[in-house]
């Protein structure tokens, strides 16, 4: 309930209000996009202030591994759970799905800690950018075996069944040089770490100065973005309709499982309390931007509807209203 009366949350709940209302309250694209640069920006610039005041030390250098550990466990573990319920590509995608990150979420989680006095390191925002990428790698690898698989011998002449599910002529050859440029090259990753290195550089002057842009705006702009994802949140409930119910315990119970996993590495490496939950949240978390983007290219064969609508239309709403404050609870418990 506490982090239900966050004005923040508040506004995600009345917007999801009324998308299920049908309002014709809407966020015009180009503020949606604005604002999401914002916090990006924002963020990045906190996590380089704060880094320049902490520097560079082994507790970093352990969050930060924990971090691109759990970007290719998280993806592996999912496609190996989700192979036995739906097609393999549909498991590639929604691995890539879930072992991807969410930035809002990091974000809120952010506000969550700071709103309950927990640090965190600023590096943080590092370990979310590392995240990002690996398992839409690691997706289209497993795809891309998948196609080879079904692909006949050389010489071997299939029906009309097989040969629809080989798929159409070069499925199996992906473009990896234009796959690792928007994986590695996204605009949103490269305005996170050029304004952590901002931060980084300019330091406490640097701080003072930004402080009206970064801080005193933040949290405005927060609920602003917040009440744009319940509109989208909204829009993507009616997709999950007709799915199976495995694939729903999925989109609750595997965050749950990723925060469990992200809890042991970090107890085990030694990490701090707010550290520790943010690693959860990530962990958590899943994309909805950036995953959706790249795998609606390098696996076609995957349904969009099931991989945006299970994250955005219940992972990510669960999270944002009950995930955040039992991970932060949970790191502060067992911390």
């Amino acid at each position: 309930m506490q982090n239900l009366i966050d004005p923040a949350i508040l506004f995600f709940v009345v917007g999801v209000l009324a998308g299920l209302l049908r309002s014709n309250l809407e966020i015009p694209p180009a503020i949606s996009r604005f604002l999401s640069m914002y916090l990006l920006m924002a963020l990045g610039l906190k996590g380089g202030f704060a880094l320049a005041a902490s520097g560079l030390n082994a507790q970093v250098a352990a969050g930060l591994g924990i971090a691109v550990t759990l970007a290719v466990l998280v993806p592996l573990l999912g496609f190996t759970i989700l192979r036995r319920w739906v097609s393999g590509f549909d498991a590639a995608a929604l691995a890539a799905t879930y072992g991807s990150v969410s930035a809002v979420t990091f974000i809120t989680a952010t506000g969550h800690l700071d709103k309950i006095g927990v640090p965190y390191g600023g590096h943080m925002a590092a370990a979310m950018a590392l995240m990002e990428s690996p398992a839409i790698v690691l997706a289209v690898v497993l795809a891309n075996r998948l196609r080879q698989q079904a692909q006949p011998a050389p010489g071997v002449v299939v029906s009309g069944g097989a040969a629809a599910l080989a798929g159409p002529p070069g499925a199996g050859a992906t473009d990896w040089r234009k796959l690792l440029h928007e994986s590695f090259t996204d605009g949103s990753q490269l305005l996170l770490i050029g304004a952590m290195l901002v931060g980084l550089m300019t330091g406490e002057a640097g701080h003072t100065a930004m402080q009206p842009f970064s801080g005193d705006l933040f949290k405005g702009m927060l609920a602003f973005f917040l009440l744009d994802m319940g509109l989208m949140a909204a829009r993507n409930l009616p997709g999950l309709r007709g799915r199976s119910p495995v694939l729903l315990a999925y989109g609750v119970l595997a965050p749950l499982l990723h925060a469990s996993l992200a809890w042991a590495l970090a107890r085990a490496a030694g990490l701090s309390v707010g550290d520790t939950a943010l690693l959860m949240t990530l962990a958590a978390s899943a994309s909805y931007i950036a995953v959706p983007a790249v795998v609606r290219y390098a696996i076609p064969e995957a349904s969009p509807s099931l991989y945006f609508g299970l994250s955005l239309g219940l992972t990510f709403p669960l999270n944002l209203l009950l995930g955040i404050p039992l991970y932060a609870q949970v790191a502060q418990a067992l911390g």
